[in-house]
């Protein structure tokens, strides 16, 4: 199936996949930082999976909701980059019908994941720094399974729609998609038949999920806030806001991302479109290369274990 087809058909046996339109002369130049930054994000999310399952005194309700996060970086990461390296490297663009779809949900499922994980770390804050003689019977390993077990769920139900809406909708005039990975917005711009109600969905999606999401990070902060002023010494109410940095650091990189999309998508025909893609592709891959740089700068107990690791290894 050649790029250029734009044949009638209702439902496509396979999409196109552009790669960078517009950089395609540079594609192999791309590649590089991508898969350095693909590296990275498999070798630093790996690490802290490592540290934290043969470090007894990591077994925490902090360091399980940081391993639910590497977790999920892993996933996202692969879930995009080894088809975006073979568009570079082997101009392979084509993907399944089936397999974009299945791309698209996963991609949209583990993004919500990672932001109710962020919630679930945004309230073990909350509880270490408002309740801290609480902390240990309030987050107990089966509540902490539980808070998983929904940020799973709620990630997978939400986004549901996403693929079975675009599986029941008509392509008729291309099958040409303008990025490197199946997303939901990009296949509602392709279909022939009325999307509002994706869009609708997916607006509810961003506002109703996302938007409820900042909103009880936001509140668990002003209480945490309101924790920290109340202590009696600047040194103490430094050292308890030092334990939240880490956090806040990688809510920046995730909510940061979202609100750069979101401006892009609104302003993206006073954007080359080479530039766009460019960009929302390094936004969206950068977090799992940060997330565990942040963790294992700013966190003591990673950073004596990853020594003693080393020093263990080098005797």
């Amino acid at each position: 199936m050649s790029d250029s087809n734009t044949t009638d058909f209702t439902n496509p046996s396979t999409f196109i996949l552009l790669g960078i339109p517009g950089l395609e002369a540079a594609h192999v130049w791309i590649s590089i930082p991508f898969c350095t930054m693909y590296i990275i994000a498999i070798l630093g999310n790996f690490t802290i999976l490592f540290i934290v399952k043969t470090e007894p005194s990591l077994h925490g309700p902090m360091y399980y909701f940081l391993c639910m996060l590497a977790i999920s970086d892993l996933l996202l990461s692969t879930s995009i980059l080894p088809k975006m390296l073979s568009i570079f490297w082997f101009n392979s663009r084509e993907i399944g019908f089936s397999a974009c779809l299945t791309q698209m949900y996963f991609i949209h499922c583990i993004l919500g994941m990672e932001s109710g994980i962020l919630v679930a770390m945004a309230l073990d804050r909350y509880v270490a720094i408002c309740h801290p003689l609480r902390y240990s019977t309030i987050l107990t390993n089966p509540v902490v399974a539980k808070i998983g077990l929904a940020v799973v769920l709620r990630g997978g139900t939400v986004v549901l729609p996403f693929p079975i809406l675009a599986s029941q909708r008509p392509y008729c005039t291309t099958n040409i998609i303008p990025k490197p990975y199946c997303v939901h917005m990009a296949m509602v711009k392709l279909a022939c038949a009325d999307t509002h109600i994706s869009s609708y969905y997916d607006l509810f999606v961003q506002f109703c999920v996302n938007g409820l999401d900042m909103f009880f990070i936001a509140l668990s902060y002003i209480q945490i806030l309101r924790a920290i002023f109340s202590l009696p010494t600047k040194d103490a109410r430094l050292k308890t806001f030092g334990t939240c940095i880490s956090h806040l650091f990688v809510i920046l990189a995730f909510y940061i991302r979202g609100l750069f999309f979101a401006l892009m998508y609104q302003f993206s025909q006073n954007v080359p479109g080479h530039f766009y893609a460019l960009i929302a592709n390094v936004y969206l891959l950068l977090p799992p290369v940060l997330n565990p740089i942040i963790y294992g700068v700013r966190t003591k107990q990673i950073q004596d274990r990853l020594l003693r690791l080393f020093i263990h290894k080098g005797a």
